[in-house]
């Protein structure tokens, strides 16, 4: 009885298949990382900006007032 040596393609093909997998388990975790990284928060804040712009200045027009005063 002699032992069979696995053959130098079954070693390939099942360490490629493990890096495939790990590839695979890689992707799917960057993916559902991603996924919940990007879930909108409940509840948030919302901050609105908004620009005031400052109303036009009318002149006054100039006048001339006279108080009058009488003696006592």
């Amino acid at each position: 009885m002699s032992a069979r040596r696995p053959s130098l393609w079954a070693g390939r093909s099942r360490r490629l298949l493990i890096l495939l997998a790990l590839v695979v388990a890689f992707g799917v975790g960057v993916g559902l990382g991603q996924a919940l990284h990007d879930r909108p928060d409940r509840g948030g804040t919302q901050t609105l900006i908004r620009t005031l712009h400052p109303l036009p200045i009318t002149p006054i027009p100039p006048e001339t007032v006279t108080v009058t005063t009488s003696q006592p």
